[in-house]
């Protein structure tokens, strides 16, 4: 029942913001809707599942202490462990299942859910360039660390030119606009240095113009890290650690500017290029195991709690979710900062609900 109430109200709250102007304005047929939703149920189910494996726990065992079966229980000889023993095995079982839906059912139905969407509105008239890595066509990759209002901060564009070259241009700010007759990206980059190997040849210049087209065509524009799968992830990295071939001291060396200054600028950039990938895998992975962690802490919190009434536990659970996201927001803040390895922050909740859940639950199956 949890399970059924998160997923509807997640559902409802994710999709109806974007779906339902669509609807009104009539460019989106109900049928176009109705697999919009069936597109983004998995996407839901990977936060669904955990929170209602936490509030569902939590319900189950504070009913249980609060007629007494508990006591009964004990009476009879079976200790609390014993009880939770089958819980706990399933709250592992669906690790597994969230594993899968975290690292490949649910990036690709988002993936695909995004593809409808932007066949329902036209995807270059609400082309938004997002923060990280975005594949555009022409065999570009752009990275942006900051997007306020169309105006970027340390911007990175790798292409490929031929078989046997690729340029790398690297800016510590620009902007971009989107013109939608011609179909066209227009990129205004300011203070960038262009690099092109093999050769390691080097220019500056103090603005450069890049116009990227063929955004009629149906190449992939707009696909996020978040929703790339467990594999996609992988190889992205690998192909990110091949397309590392900025040479600082040969760029600093051309660049109409103080060397140090831009060299720090440029070291900054670069430092960022791997960290939100691995934020990401670090992410997909720590999340799947949130059910053990959410079950192991809900049983002794359910038993505190000695009260038949559900809205006390279902307050609990609410209030444990919030701290847990909180601490993986807290470290995904800072995927800017590289050097705090910012990527293992995220299984910091799932290690603290794990070893407080422990802790709790020895005590209680001690009786303290």
């Amino acid at each position: 029942m949890t399970m059924l109430v998160f997923t509807f109200v997640l559902l409802v709250g994710s999709s109806m913001q974007e779906l339902l102007p669509l609807i009104v304005r009539g460019q989106a047929t109900f049928l176009m809707v109705g697999k919009a939703f069936l597109l983004l149920t998995p996407f839901v189910f990977a936060f669904a599942l955990p929170m209602a494996m936490l509030t569902s726990t939590i319900l189950t065992f504070e009913r249980f202490s609060g007629d007494q079966e508990l006591t009964a229980a004990r009476a009879s000889g079976i200790s609390l462990i014993s009880l939770a023993a089958p819980i706990l095995m399933l709250s592992l079982v669906l690790c597994g299942l969230s594993a899968a839906i975290n690292m490949a059912i649910a990036p690709a139905c988002r993936v695909a859910y995004n593809g409808l969407r932007d066949d329902m509105r036209g995807a270059l008239a609400n082309f938004k360039l997002p923060e990280g890595y975005t594949d555009l066509p022409g065999d570009r990759t752009i990275y942006a660390r900051r997007n306020r209002n169309q105006n970027l901060q340390d911007v990175m564009v790798y292409s490929v030119e031929n078989e046997i070259s690729n340029k790398t241009i690297v800016a510590p700010s620009g902007h971009f606009f989107v013109d939608i007759t011609n179909q066209q990206l227009i990129l205004f980059l300011t203070n960038a240095t262009t690099h092109i190997s093999p050769g390691d040849i080097s220019f500056f210049g103090n603005e450069m113009q890049l116009v990227i087209t063929n955004f009629a065509s149906g190449a992939r524009t707009n696909i996020s890290i978040t929703d790339l799968t467990f594999p996609q992830l992988q190889d992205e990295l690998r192909r990110r650690n091949a397309r590392m071939p900025v040479s600082l001291n040969t760029i600093t060396n051309t660049a109409k500017m103080d060397p140090a200054k831009r060299k720090k600028a440029l070291q900054k950039t670069l430092s960022d290029f791997e960290e939100p990938i691995r934020m990401q895998m670090h992410k997909e992975l720590a999340f799947s195991f949130a059910c053990f962690g959410f079950a192991l802490i809900g049983i002794p919190l359910g038993i505190r709690v000695h009260r038949r009434e559900t809205k006390i536990g279902v307050f609990i659970a609410l209030a444990l979710i919030a701290v847990y996201f909180t601490i993986q927001i807290v470290g995904q803040s800072l995927v800017s900062h590289p050097q705090y390895a910012p990527h293992l922050l995220m299984w910091v909740p799932n290690l603290v609900f794990q070893a407080v859940g422990a802790v709790l639950l020895w005590r209680a199956n001690r009786g303290i």
